[in-house]
């Protein structure tokens, strides 16, 4: 135990020593790190002085310097690219007639309404026959006596009884009255208006009681078939469509889409709106229906290799049409030609190779040589 004793002085005088060496170095390493921190501070003020000037001296420079934005991208598509024309078209129907009156007289039935659709055949008005009948009967009363005398003259005749002319007389007097009757007969189904063929009744323009002349409108009738779809074109599309093309039919009201062709192409261009008439075959489909409205697509471009971007990123200014690649962290102004645009899509003639990657979302906020930050999609 005297031994210990003695060695411990020794001992708390190491510790004193190593104490006072580890302070030393500590406030060595804060002195050192308190003029590093003056130094940068320095240093700072001095790089904003002098981007503060170069600012002043140089914009270009203000560009290069400023923040990184964050953006979003999308790439440019290399394929099939198709334009259409896109117009709005009326279907229509080759069956759609103005039934009018044949014969003279007062309306006496209207068994059918507007918008009544009916079977070809069906009774549509019926007009008064009574001197009609009246006439049937009294020709058929002189068609009988005509023919007994004829018949009588004819065994006469074949007895070697009487002359020629009294057989050829009876003859003809018999047969005229057949054919007089035949035609009073035509007149009295005439006075019954019957559907030419199945469709709807589109407009009744006659009353219960009216009188009735040959010729006069009675009812505007429209087919259920033989339906086709008429729109007005452009002319600037004059040689560019042609028949047989194909076409995309849309009709909003029944949210329903065809493919089509077109049947017939107009060859006189309207002078009040500058257009000609196209028709499109439209097979028969129950929920169609004439005056119905369609959007027509019809293609007249297509390229298979294009170059194809969406539309809302090209902007212009005095130079031309550009958009903003992204090279190397930077926004980078790409100046482009454009092409045809269809859908939100537009077709670029030059400036791109189809392997760009577009500034997307931010694409109005940076400019030319700005740095960018791709946010993850």
């Amino acid at each position: 135990m005297k031994v210990a004793y003695k060695f411990l002085p020794l001992f708390i005088l190491a510790l004193v020593t190593i104490s006072c060496a580890t302070e030393e170095g500590v406030d060595a390493k804060k002195a050192e790190l308190d003029k590093l921190k003056a130094e940068a501070h320095e240093i700072n003020t001095k790089i904003s002085e002098l981007e503060a000037e170069l600012v002043q001296l140089d914009p270009e420079f203000a560009k290069q310097n400023q923040k990184s934005l964050l953006v979003t991208t999308v790439r440019a598509k290399k394929g099939q690219f198709d334009h259409y024309v896109e117009v709005t078209g009326s279907v229509l129907s080759k069956k759609n007639v103005m039934i009018s009156s044949e014969t003279a007289g007062r309306i006496l039935e209207i068994p059918v309404n507007e918008g009544q659709q009916v079977a070809k055949g069906a009774v549509l008005a019926r007009i008064d026959s009574e001197s009609i009948q009246n006439n049937i009967d009294e020709l058929q009363n002189s068609l009988d006596l005509a023919t007994t005398l004829f018949e009588k003259q004819e065994r006469l005749w074949n007895q070697q009884i009487g002359t020629e002319v009294q057989y050829l007389e009876a003859k003809n007097r018999k047969e005229g009255l057949e054919r007089n009757l035949a035609t009073a007969r035509t007149n009295l189904d005439k006075t019954v208006v019957r559907a030419p063929f199945s469709g709807t009744i589109e407009s009744v323009e006659v009353r219960l009681g009216e009188l009735v002349q040959p010729g006069m409108s009675m009812f505007q009738f429209v087919g259920e078939s033989d339906l086709f779809i008429e729109a007005d074109i452009s002319e600037s599309y004059v040689g560019v469509l042609n028949k047989g093309d194909s076409v995309n039919v849309n009709f909003p009201s029944i949210n329903k889409d065809l493919a089509t062709r077109v049947s017939s192409v107009g060859a006189i261009i309207n002078p009040d709106n500058r257009t000609f008439k196209v028709e499109v075959f439209l097979p028969n489909l129950p929920m169609v229906k004439p005056n119905m409205i369609s959007v027509l697509k019809i293609k007249d471009y297509e390229n298979p290799e294009a170059i194809v971007i969406p539309s809302h990123l090209i902007l212009s200014d005095n130079r031309g049409d550009y958009v903003f690649t992204v090279v190397d962290g930077k926004a980078k102004k790409t100046y482009v030609t454009r092409g045809k645009t269809f859908s939100r899509e537009t077709e670029i003639v030059s400036g791109l190779s189809g392997t760009e990657t577009l500034v997307d979302k931010g694409f109005r906020e940076v400019g030319d040589n700005f740095n960018v930050n791709i946010a993850q999609q």
